[in-house]
C-alpha cells in the first residue's frame, strides 16, 4: 500500500432478518480505525466492514423515505409539508442525482486489500470479495441508471502530493461500457456466492436478479433511445447504440431463466385470500420464498422505520399519526377486471345519474386481487378495524352535507331528520385536511399489521425488498417479448397474474408493449420502479407531459403505456340521502382532484439523465455535461 493506508470504517450497523443463516453478521459493531490489510486478517472485522457497505447500498424510493413515493403519479402526499410535490411543474435536473465516488473508493480499497490477503480461509475470502464486488457493481448500476456513463474507477486512486492532480482525473465512460462492466462483474462473481442463505446478503440469486434487471435496462435504452435522439451524446456517454439491444435482452433473459429454472425461489402463496396474500408477501419475513435480496430492520436491535406510523389509517392508528401517503385513483384504476379487460370504476349509469352501491366496497369488486393488496380501499380493514372513508351526505337536490373535522357530527343537518348525525368519515376524505385519505385511499403495501408498528416508541421492522421472484418473471417476460417470443412472454406473465386471481391465461396474441408496461405498473407499485421504467422506455416525457387532466380524462386510456398521468386524482364515496326513495343510505362515488394538486408534472428531456453539478465539472474538465441541461 502507498501512504494512504488508514481505512475509516465509521459505518452504521445494519440489521438482518432474525432467523436466517448468516443473519447475525449484520448485528456486528463496526470497527473504529483499521488499516485495510489488518481488516483482512480477521473474519469478524471483514464482516463488520461488509455490514457497513450493505447499509450504504443505494436506493431511491424506499419505505424509510415514504415521501418519495408521492413524487410521481402513484400517490398524493397528505401532509402539508409535502404538498409542494404535487404543486411543482418540473422536476429539478438534480432531483435523483448521485456521484458517490467516496463509496466506490472504500469498496476499491477493501477489494484491493482482499485480493492480496492470505490469512482467511479461501472459501471465506472468495465470498467476502464477491460480496464487495456485488455491491460495487450495484453502485455502478445505480449511477448509470441516473447519470448515464460515469468514470469507471476500479482501483483506489492515491494522490502523490506532486502538485498536479491531473492524473487522477478520469473521463466519463460510455453508458454501454458501464452497463457492460456491471453485467460482466455480476457474471464473474455469481458462483462465488451462496445459492441460498440470508436474503439480506448477496447470493447467487441476487447477482443474477441484478444482472437481469441491468441488462433489461440497457436493452431498453438501446432500443427505445432511437425515439429520443436528442437524449444522447456523440461520445456515447449518454445513449446506447440500437444494435446492442438484442444482446442485452438475451443476457437479461438468460439471467432470469437461470433463476427460474433453479427453482430456488417461488411466488409467495401462503394465504387463501389473494389480496391478503399479496399484502403479506411484503411483511412476512419467515421463510418467504419470493424474496431474493432485501434491506432489513430489527426491532430488538433498535433498527426500525416509521412507514406504518406515518401512513396508518386514523381509525386503527396507535398514535395520533398517519394517513400521509394516499394512493391515487390513477393507479387504482389500472387494476383490471378479472376478465382481463380495463374499465374505470363505475360512478354513473349509462342512462345518466349516479351508480348506487349497497356497500362502500362494492364498486371495487371483481378486480385484480393486487388492488386490495396494494391499496386500502373504503370498507377494508387494517389491524382488524374497518376504515371509515366517506366524504359526506349527497342530497337529492344536489347539495352535499359534510364537515371539516374527521368523523364530525352535526345536529339537524339532514332534511326531516332532527337527530345528530356523522357527516364525514373518521378517515376523511376532507379536502386539504392533512393526514386523512384525501384521495379516498390509504396505502397497504409494506404496512406492518403487527401491534406496536404504529407507535412512536416501537415502529416497524418490516423489510425493504429490492429484488423478488415476481420481478424476475416480469423481466423474463419483457426480454422474451423483445426477442419476439410472445408465447414465452405470455407464460411468464400468466404465472404472476394467476396469483392475483386473473385465471384466464393470456395468449401470444395478447402480448404487447402496453401489456408488459401494465403488468409492471400493478405488480411493482411502490417498489421504486416507476421512474426508472419510464426513463428506460423513453416514455416519461409522454406520460408526464405537462398537460392538465380533468375528471373525465384521468379515467381514459387505461392499460396504455403512454397514458397521461400528470395530476393525481381521487375517488370519494358519499352516502345518498333520500328517505322516500329506494337508494337511501346507499353509496355513490365521485372522481375528485384534491385542491392541493395545482400543477401538472412535466418531465423534460433534461430529466432523462441527472445533473452533474458544477463542482464536479470544474474539478474535472474531462467530465462532459449532460444533454438538454
Amino acid at each position: 500500500m502507498k501512504h494512504i493506508t488508514i481505512y475509516l470504517l465509521l459505518f452504521a450497523v445494519v440489521l438482518a432478518a432474525g432467523c436466517r443463516k448468516d443473519s447475525d453478521f449484520l448485528d456486528r459493531k463496526p470497527t473504529d480505525v483499521v488499516a485495510p490489510e489488518e481488516v483482512w486478517k480477521d473474519k469478524n472485522l471483514v464482516l463488520s466492514v461488509l455490514a457497513g457497505f450493505y447499509d450504504r447500498f443505494p436506493d431511491y424510493q424506499r419505505i424509510d423515505r415514504w415521501w418519495e413515493y408521492s413524487n410521481f403519479d402513484e400517490a398524493f402526499p397528505s401532509a402539508a409539508g409535502d404538498y409542494w410535490r404535487i404543486q411543482s411543474t418540473d422536476w429539478a435536473y438534480d432531483w435523483w442525482s448521485s456521484w458517490d465516488y467516496g463509496f466506490i473508493r472504500d469498496l476499491n480499497m477493501f477489494i484491493q486489500a482482499g485480493n492480496t490477503a492470505t490469512e482467511l480461509e479461501a472459501k471465506d475470502k472468495d465470498r467476502f470479495l464477491a460480496e464487495a464486488r456485488f455491491i460495487r457493481a450495484s453502485v455502478y448500476f445505480d449511477l448509470v441508471k441516473k447519470m448515464g456513463g460515469v468514470p469507471l474507477i476500479l482501483e483506489p486512486m492515491d494522490y502523490d502530493f506532486s502538485g498536479d492532480p491531473a492524473y487522477l482525473r478520469h473521463p466519463r465512460a460510455k453508458e454501454s461500457e458501464v452497463y457492460d462492466f456491471v453485467l460482466s462483474e455480476l457474471e464473474a462473481i455469481k458462483d462465488q456466492l451462496p445459492e441460498g442463505g440470508t436474503q439480506t446478503r448477496a447470493t447467487w440469486g441476487a447477482a443474477l436478479a441484478t444482472e437481469a434487471r441491468a441488462a433489461l435496462y440497457a436493452g431498453s435504452i438501446a432500443k427505445y433511445g432511437t425515439t429520443t435522439p436528442e437524449v444522447s451524446l456523440p461520445g456515447g456517454e449518454v445513449g446506447i447504440p440500437q444494435g446492442k439491444a438484442k444482446d442485452y435482452y438475451e443476457k437479461a433473459l438468460a439471467a432470469a431463466k437461470a433463476i427460474i429454472e433453479s427453482k430456488t425461489y417461488s411466488l409467495y402463496q401462503k394465504k387463501d385470500d389473494l389480496s391478503e396474500n399479496f399484502a403479506s408477501l411484503f411483511t412476512d419475513k419467515a421463510s418467504n420464498p419470493e424474496v431474493i435480496f432485501a434491506r432489513d430492520y430489527l426491532i430488538k436491535a433498535g433498527k426500525t422505520h416509521g412507514y406504518t406510523l406515518n401512513n396508518q389509517p386514523r381509525t386503527s392508528a396507535e398514535e395520533q399519526q398517519g394517513g400521509r401517503l394516499n394512493p391515487s385513483l390513477n393507479l387504482a384504476e389500472e387494476f383490471e377486471l378479472l376478465n382481463n379487460t380495463f374499465a374505470p370504476f363505475k360512478t354513473n349509469e349509462a342512462a345518466g345519474g349516479f351508480a348506487f352501491y349497497n356497500n362502500v366496497g362494492d364498486i371495487f369488486a371483481g378486480r385484480d386481487a393486487r388492488l386490495r393488496g396494494t391499496i386500502i380501499i373504503p370498507g377494508d380493514q387494517f389491524k382488524g378495524i374497518t376504515v371509515d372513508i366517506w366524504a359526506g351526505w349527497q342530497l337529492v337536490n344536489g347539495s352535499v352535507i359534510t364537515g371539516d373535522q374527521f368523523g364530525q357530527i352535526k345536529d339537524k343537518v339532514l332534511p326531516g331528520d332532527p337527530k345528530a348525525v356523522q357527516v364525514v368519515g373518521k378517515d376523511g376524505p376532507i379536502d386539504a385536511l392533512e393526514f386523512g385519505a384525501q384521495t379516498g385511499f390509504f396505502v397497504r403495501k409494506y404496512m406492518d399489521p403487527n401491534i406496536g408498528s404504529g407507535r412512536i416508541g416501537t415502529q416497524s421492522d418490516v423489510w425493504w425488498i429490492r429484488y423478488r421472484y415476481a420481478e424476475v418473471l416480469l423481466n423474463a417476460a419483457e426480454a422474451a417479448f423483445e426477442l419476439e417470443d410472445k408465447d414465452a412472454a405470455a407464460g411468464y406473465l400468466n404465472e404472476v397474474r394467476k396469483r392475483a386471481g386473473l385465471v384466464t391465461p393470456l395468449t401470444a396474441a395478447n402480448i404487447t408493449f402496453d401489456r408488459i408496461v401494465h403488468e409492471r405498473r400493478v405488480e411493482l407499485a411502490f417498489e421504486d420502479h416507476i421512474l426508472w421504467d419510464r426513463k428506460r422506455w423513453r416514455i416519461a416525457h409522454k406520460t408526464w407531459n405537462g398537460g392538465a387532466l380533468d375528471a373525465s380524462t384521468v379515467t381514459q386510456d387505461l392499460g396504455s403505456a403512454t397514458k397521461i398521468n400528470t395530476m393525481v386524482f381521487g375517488l370519494w364515496p358519499y352516502k345518498y340521502y333520500d328517505p322516500s326513495g329506494p337508494n337511501n343510505g346507499k353509496y355513490i362515488f365521485k372522481v375528485v382532484k384534491p385542491s392541493r394538486v395545482s400543477k401538472a408534472h412535466n418531465f423534460r428531456m433534461g430529466n432523462y439523465y441527472s445533473l452533474i453539478n458544477a463542482t464536479i465539472t470544474s474539478n474535472n474538465p474531462l467530465i462532459i455535461k449532460q444533454p438538454n441541461q
